[in-house]
């Protein structure tokens, strides 16, 4: 009875260069057909027998830590006649390491004609013989390795290892396409996670400007191309006393805007048990700071507008300060606070006092619009927006709100800003 080796022999001689690379193209149109990456490696190790013989085999992708896209870990892909567990191999492959990691980190093929004789095999297999393993490559940076084990010795040479080195590059491409694939169909569940997240965070927002007989009062938040980490809101508290909140949490997106909805919340409960400002923020700072991370805090100003007697009792929880401007062009900012929200334990809050002239104009903000940068790095400033408040004085509020809007994105020519920007417009009649 013929042995193993000489029927595989027999068998390959009848397959000509030109078959080999016909059957190469037709496993290249199968696997090119799927976007999803386990069944492309399974039809690569299904068809791999047509063109190579082996009695073990495996795709071992490498996994790159993503602070800094270096390799830390081979996992094995797709499988072929282990008769072993091969989770219990895998933690112990490493670069460097055995026939793969060798191969991963040289990015050069490895034929071994008798695993015994060689010091770098690692027995995976107490059958096998001979091995050969091939590095695929993916724009200069190895991703895995293919390997293939024989029962019997000396089992691969010079023309096996073309036709695997080709396979190889074909199987690196496929897995990109998959990868970009996957990376595309990623990006777009996320972005659509953050519209659902941004529409609902829109609709947390008031649903219009309050009407405060004698004054007139608008908000806006500009446009960013995510979700937003500033939160205006207005409640009214009274029939002649509105509670109005302006905020900025750290960092931006679905953290900041978590944030955000957290402190909506909360200051809302406070509104409606009659807290005063500064009492109201030393409990949701306290309630902030025992639920989030460190170095997660929210810079916040909260104050109760009084028409009648034409005042603003706030407290400013380390935020931008508010910009007063009267009709004569005098103005100021009123640079009075106290710590962050949730950056410390128990923080005491204090109280300031604003009382309305006619005309006078109080802007609240948040940095976003001070800190917003033209091409060469100027940040629009404090002073840009004084000036460009007392420029539009004897607009209204919304009005207002649109005039510092268009001399922002002149300034930045830019349609969005880096980071979330807020204006809260207060106009005595």
């Amino acid at each position: 009875m013929a042995s193993k080796k000489n029927q595989n022999e027999r068998k390959h001689e009848q397959i000509t260069a030109t078959d080999k690379l016909r059957l190469l193209l037709d496993i290249t149109k199968t696997i090119s057909r799927s976007l999803d990456l386990e069944e492309v490696l399974n039809l690569v190790m299904d068809t791999l027998g047509s063109l190579l013989t082996y009695d073990a085999a495996g795709i071992y992708l490498i996994e790159f830590k993503p602070e800094d896209g270096s390799p830390y870990i081979f996992k094995s892909k797709v499988i072929r006649g282990y008769q072993i567990s091969f989770d219990l191999i895998e933690p112990r492959l490493k670069m460097g390491e055995g026939f793969l990691g060798t191969v991963a980190q040289s990015g050069r093929p490895i034929i071994s004609p008798d695993v015994s004789k060689d010091p770098r095999y690692f027995a995976a297999r107490e059958r096998t013989r001979s091995e050969m393993a091939v590095p695929i490559i993916s724009n200069d940076r190895v991703i895995g390795v293919f390997d293939l084990e024989s029962d019997e010795l000396n089992a691969y040479g010079a023309d096996d290892l073309a036709l695997m080195q080709l396979l190889a590059s074909q199987v690196a491409i496929i897995i990109e396409k998959v990868r970009l694939h996957e990376q595309v169909v990623e990006k777009k569940r996320i972005q659509a996670q953050l519209e659902v997240a941004r529409q609902v965070q829109l609709e947390l927002l008031p649903p219009g400007d309050p009407e405060c007989e004698g004054f007139d009062v608008s908000a806006y938040i500009f446009p960013t191309e995510q979700v937003s980490g500033d939160y205006y809101d207005w409640v009214k508290i009274f029939d002649d006393q509105f509670g109005i909140i302006v905020a900025d949490a750290v960092g931006k997106g679905i953290p900041a805007a978590l944030l955000m909805a957290f402190l909506r919340a909360s200051l809302r409960s406070c509104v409606q048990i009659g807290y005063a400002p500064n009492i109201a923020f030393a409990k949701v700072s306290n309630l902030l700071r025992g639920s989030i991370e460190d170095n997660r805090f929210i810079t916040a100003i909260y104050g109760v507008l009084d028409v009648t007697n034409k005042t603003f009792l706030f407290s400013n929880a380390g935020h931008t300060p508010p910009l007063l401007i009267k009709p004569n062009g005098e103005f100021r900012y009123v640079e009075y606070g106290n710590l962050a929200l949730g950056m410390f334990d128990d923080i005491h809050y204090h109280q300031h006092f604003i009382r309305f002239e006619r005309g006078e104009v109080m802007v609240i903000y948040t940095d976003g619009i001070t800190e917003a940068a033209n091409p060469g790095g100027d940040d629009y400033g404090l002073d840009r927006l004084a000036k460009r408040v007392l420029s539009g004085i004897n607009l209204t509020a919304r009005q207002l709100i649109d005039h510092i809007r268009k001399d922002v994105a002149d300034f930045t020519e830019r349609k969005f800003l880096d980071d979330d920007g807020t204006l809260f417009v207060v106009k005595r009649l």
